[in-house]
């Protein structure tokens, strides 16, 4: 039994670290850029620009990092300079805010008046106050294959489902209404754990990791289906 608790103990200490290790370093505070260096945000947990929210390719449009937030950003959105304090005042690579911020300067290009749209919720922001998040597969219809992705039910909008690429996108791709859809559980042996999403001749299939993480997705959209929007009593609340 002590080898089973330890076992276990571990098990939740590794799953623990494996989903820290998905979300975003915490930001800095305002005051602190271009005093303290940024934790940098991975390139692997975004798809897209943080700032102008355009996709990434190898050929156009390539990764960047802005020395003072950490954000992942096109080279449009950092072809700016602005002196670090941390890097002893030396110019460096900065995002198109944090020059503004850092320097005072007025950039005569505006970006910010464009609507934000539904899909336009933060990946990591919801995430951290969300039902419900984790990777996902979305399977075709051979069931076979499909796409990987990130996938959330937010606690400020519960019945709508939003599946992001990378877990620290700024935009979702897809978002999902769940009221009115019915959750089955597909039996599929020790290797797949499957369940669907039907709604009249649309069916969604769905892969989880682990049996327990298909449990909780299934427990989650069922209430979001039946227009639950209060959180079940044994999850945490936010104060």
């Amino acid at each position: 039994q002590e080898a089973i608790n330890r076992k276990k103990s571990s098990s939740e200490s590794f799953k623990t670290a494996a989903h820290r290790s998905e979300m975003a370093p915490p930001p800095l505070k305002m005051e602190e850029l271009g005093w303290r260096a940024p934790q940098w945000v991975r390139d692997n947990l975004v798809t897209m620009c943080m700032r102008c929210k355009e996709p990434f390719n190898a050929l156009t449009r390539r990764r960047h990092h802005c020395r003072a937030c950490g954000y992942v950003v096109c080279a449009r959105c950092s072809d700016y300079r602005a002196e670090l304090q941390y890097d002893r005042s030396r110019l460096n690579r900065v995002c198109q805010e944090c020059y503004v911020f850092l320097t005072g300067h007025v950039v005569l290009e505006d970006r910010e008046g464009k609507h934000k749209g539904i899909l336009e919720k933060e990946a990591a922001e919801i995430s951290g106050r969300s039902l419900l998040c984790s990777s996902l597969q979305l399977l075709d219809k051979s069931s076979k294959g499909g796409t990987r992705g990130w996938f959330v039910i937010p606690r400020d909008d519960p019945l709508v489902l939003y599946i992001y690429a990378a877990p620290q996108d700024v935009r979702a791709h897809t978002s999902i209404p769940l009221l009115g859809y019915q959750v089955r559980d597909v039996p599929q042996g020790h290797s797949r754990h499957v369940f669907q999403l039907a709604q009249s001749q649309q069916v969604l299939t769905f892969a989880a990791d682990t049996e327990e993480l298909k449990r909780r997705w299934m427990r989650a959209m069922a209430r979001s289906a039946a227009g639950i929007t209060q959180p079940e009593e044994d999850e945490d609340t936010d104060s």
